[in-house]
């Protein structure tokens, strides 16, 4: 007897009639909503202007959809660039008909990268501070969305475990599956908890904060050893082209986060102003 055995089949939209409104979409919204929140109140700690804040938010929206999207069709997905370009960007795809589908498909890897960037541009253009400085901040509210995130792929019955027979097994039925799989979206989702609760603690009840780079360099390392470990109950997402030493693709893309975020933890040292 499975502990969470059902029959897992939820619809995965409510229909207003003119409009299908994605419970997937739905989580991701709740995220940004939330992360809004979060770092408003850093903002009012860090003396920021509600502009820049703003700012900050079309900046994130926008980099960490893009390179979620790209992340997936370039490491899991490539063909749709020449089979339905458009459905790339798009909530809809095109081949076999028009439809619209919402934003399936999305790589945290691309997610990340994105987030760096796009940080990076909005210092640039708005901050006028540091990337890190902008980084140390904004990983706290990414890591409560990406529980959010996650919630919402076992609603679609995707990013599913491989078989099991434990007793934390669940049958995706919305696959048209009459066996047991890990549900490996909830075991991320749990963790991720952790992840936010532990930033939380270390910017609000320490002075790590201070530390430019560790809140960042935590994240990463915290985020991708979780999604590290994951993988290994998790079923492949699409081609695997890296499988060295029976590694996934997602494992061997973690591992360079991680040594990147115990850098900016143990060794990274801001440079210093000469006059």
């Amino acid at each position: 007897m499975y502990l969470l055995q059902m029959d897992w089949d939820p619809t995965k939209y409510i229909d207003l009639g003119f409009f299908k409104l994605h419970f997937y979409s739905m989580m991701w919204i709740i995220a940004f909503i939330l992360g809004f929140y979060i770092t408003k109140r850093i903002y009012r700690k860090e003396g920021q202007s509600d502009e820049s804040l703003d700012s900050l938010f079309i900046y994130s929206v926008l980099g960490i959809m893009l390179g979620a999207r790209l992340g997936h069709v370039i490491f899991y997905q490539p063909e749709l660039i020449t089979e339905d370009f458009f459905s790339i960007f798009l909530p809809f795809k095109f081949k076999g008909g028009f439809e619209f589908t919402g934003f399936q498909g999305l790589a945290s890897h691309g997610a990340a990268i994105a987030m760096i960037i796009s940080m990076y541009l909005y210092n640039k253009k708005v901050l006028h501070k540091t990337v890190l400085w902008i980084l140390d901040r904004v990983v706290i509210p990414v890591a409560l969305g990406a529980v959010f995130v996650r919630i919402g792929n076992f609603i679609n019955s995707e990013i599913v475990g491989i078989k099991t027979d434990s007793a934390l097994g669940v049958i995706f039925t919305q696959n048209g599956e009459n066996f047991a799989r890990h549900p490996a979206q909830l075991y991320e989702a749990f963790c991720y908890v952790f992840v936010f609760l532990i930033l939380f603690y270390f910017y609000w009840k320490t002075k790590k904060s201070e530390q430019q780079g560790f809140l960042f360099g935590l994240f990463l390392v915290l985020l991708w050893t979780v999604r590290f470990f994951v993988e290994f109950v998790k079923e492949a997402q699409g081609d695997e082209y890296i499988n060295w030493l029976n590694l996934k693709t997602g494992q061997w893309l973690s591992i360079p986060f991680i040594i990147i975020g115990l850098y900016f933890m143990f060794i990274y040292k801001p440079k210093t102003k000469h006059n």
